[in-house]
């Protein structure tokens, strides 16, 4: 396997793998990952898609990219998820599935639509019940908070291995705009992995102009599972693909010969029943280790979501893969700590025109018109839950009435109590959670109770492991995507490790399915590189202003001795750059200066 750039890998089809026609593939799980792995492996590497079989624990795939509506609870979604351009491995996916709902490919869908009705905030930040914060999309970095940014920006891989954000960053970074901005958008906690930080910031450093406003953000147009998952299954089920449902893989086993192994059988059990299969050398299997949603629990209006700290069958059948070889990855670095790595969110559905007229008022938009509502998340900064929310295009699902609006409210900290009903989110009902969330709208306080029985409907989800993925870690806690000397096997989704792109991105996931993909069938065609906007002077200028919000670098040492450097530059490619991106002042300014200098010394 091979990475690559540019159109002449892209748009080239490779030849068929050799040997191809006496494979076949098993996948363990069927989220993202492993039906983008099916994908690539029918249309790149000419697999039957009848030698294909899915096996998944739950009935329905798709895994974390939900969207459901369940009966007399209402409508779903445990998260969302936020695209931009460069997910080249996402769009070399979607470029092949027919859309469900134009002529075209979803990747023409979804480029049609977001250039079409662009995604931006009007609002990012409240406070005070619903007053817009006026952060003027802002950063606020102190001096020092740029050098500990600059700091880790510039520091190896190792260097940061096992560190915590807030053992890299001071109290004027972590009181910072930017971290506000950065923590609720991706879920970032203080105790989180500063490698995960860095990678970040190296992977995104193309869209730090657009964070306050969100303008670097692409949607779907309507829930994850509708836009992407159905279309993808209903491909796979027309190449002839096996899913097999209620089928829990609880083990797999291996043979180790030298550097050599192989997976041999695996093990299930389906309607209480165990069975398996056994595996030869053309019999691959791509597993799907760990998981952020394992255990997700429902509440509804009046009843909060329980937190399951019981068995996870996920993170369990990891753990038994785990105990055969030290290269199998570590996953309890991940999931021995559910008080760092839980979180919940909500699904309200409002009904009626009371709710959606807040709204409005804050996202300066008519949520019924079809079109960006809020942009991406609004957060309410004084919030003690650090409460966000988020109104997409509606409708979000396709069976919404047309007085309903779907909104997805998240709180980043699940154990401090709510600013209006003294209790936390872990232990509120989906009523008291709509009623917290109407305080920091801006709703009158004599309207909450009302409102929040007969406006809305609630569905609390509390999920153990939804940040499992940022803890602290280092090399090896996390498995190869065909780990070294395997012949028949793979490692694939947020836990199996590719240096190559940042976790909690579909981008990620559907990247190692390819790797795996391509790896275990010998497909003669380049994995698209990640945007190397990291490498790229242009965006890394334009990120040092921004972060600067705007503000020119001063020079060191007298003003004499600034202007004759900045003199030097003019008329030269490097002066124009840091003229363009605003990092010194405009040249032909300071020529006047620069001869008054001149004169001085």
């Amino acid at each position: 396997m091979y990475y690559s750039s540019g159109n002449y890998e892209a748009f080239a089809r490779p030849r068929k793998p050799e040997g191809v026609d006496t494979k076949t593939a098993w996948f363990v799980g069927a989220g993202l990952t492993s039906m983008a792995s099916a994908v690539f492996m029918i249309r790149d590497g000419q697999l039957p898609g009848d030698r294909i079989t899915i096996l998944e624990r739950l009935e329905l795939p798709g895994g974390a990219l939900d969207g459901i509506k369940k009966p007399k609870k209402g409508f779903v979604i445990r998260g969302g998820r936020e695209m931009e351009d460069h997910m080249e491995c996402l769009w070399d996916l979607f470029r092949t599935i027919p859309s469900l709902e134009v002529d075209g490919s979803v990747l023409d869908e979804f480029s049609w639509l977001n250039k079409d009705d662009p995604n931006y905030s009007l609002t990012r930040v409240t406070h005070r019940q619903g007053i817009d914060a006026e952060t003027n999309n802002e950063f606020g970095l102190s001096e020092k908070a740029q050098k500990e940014m600059v700091r880790v920006f510039l520091a190896s891989r190792e260097e940061m291995e096992n560190k915590r954000i807030d053992e890299v960053f001071g109290e004027e970074f972590l009181a910072s705009n930017f971290w506000l901005y950065w923590r609720t958008m991706f879920a970032f906690e203080t105790w989180h992995s500063a490698l995960e930080m860095k990678l970040y910031l190296h992977r995104f450093v193309h869209h730090i102009g657009g964070l306050p406003d969100l303008s670097a953000l692409k949607f779907t147009k309507y829930n994850q599972y509708e836009s992407l998952v159905l279309p993808m299954y209903r491909w796979l089920l027309d190449q002839g693909v096996t899913f097999e449902f209620s089928t829990e893989v609880t083990d797999i086993d291996f043979r180790f010969d030298g550097e050599r192994s192989q997976a041999t059988r695996i093990h299930w059990v389906r309607d209480g029943v165990e069975g398996g299969v056994d595996l030869g050398e053309d019999d691959l299997v791509l597993t799907t280790i760990g998981s952020l949603t394992e255990n997700s629990v429902d509440g509804d209006h009046h009843h909060p979501a329980r937190l399951d700290e019981g068995p996870a069958p996920a993170w369990d059948l990891w753990r038994r893969i785990a105990a055969k070889s030290p290269a199998f990855g570590r996953p309890d670095v991940f999931a021995s700590d559910i008080p760092k790595t839980k979180w919940e969110s909500a699904t309200v559905t409002t009904i009626g025109p009371e709710i959606p007229a807040y709204i409005e008022k804050i996202a300066k938009r008519d949520p019924f018109a079809g079109k960006v509502v809020t942009g991406g998340i609004v957060t309410a900064k004084d919030s003690s839950w650090l409460l966000s929310w988020t109104v997409n295009r509606q409708p979000h699902f396709k069976a919404q009435s047309p007085d309903e609006i779907v909104v997805w409210v998240y709180a980043l900290f699940s154990d401090v109590p709510g600013d209006y009903t003294g209790k936390t989110i872990q232990e509120s009902t989906g009523e008291e959670i709509t009623q917290e969330w109407l305080y920091h709208l801006g709703v009158p306080v004599e309207d909450i109770p009302r409102l929040a029985a007969e406006g809305a409907r609630t569905v609390p989800v509390m999920m153990p492991y939804v940040t499992s993925f940022f803890m602290p870690r280092q090399a090896g806690d996390r498995p190869a995507v065909v780990p070294e000397g395997a012949v028949n096997y793979a490692f694939i989704g947020q836990f199996a490790e590719t240096t190559r792109d940042t976790i909690f991105t579909t981008e990620y996931s559907v990247r190692t399915g390819m790797e795996a993909a391509y790896q275990l069938l010998g497909i003669d065609r380049g994995v698209p590189e990640v945007f190397n906007s990291t490498y790229d002077l242009r965006f890394l200028l334009a990120a040092t202003s921004r972060l600067r919000d705007g503000e020119a670098v001063a020079l060191p040492g007298p003003g004499f001795v600034g202007n004759r450097l900045i003199r030097h530059l003019d008329h030269t490619q490097i002066g124009q750059l840091l003229t363009d991106f605003g990092l010194v002042p405009e040249l032909g300014s300071t020529r006047t200066r620069a001869r008054e200098d001149d004169a001085v010394s």
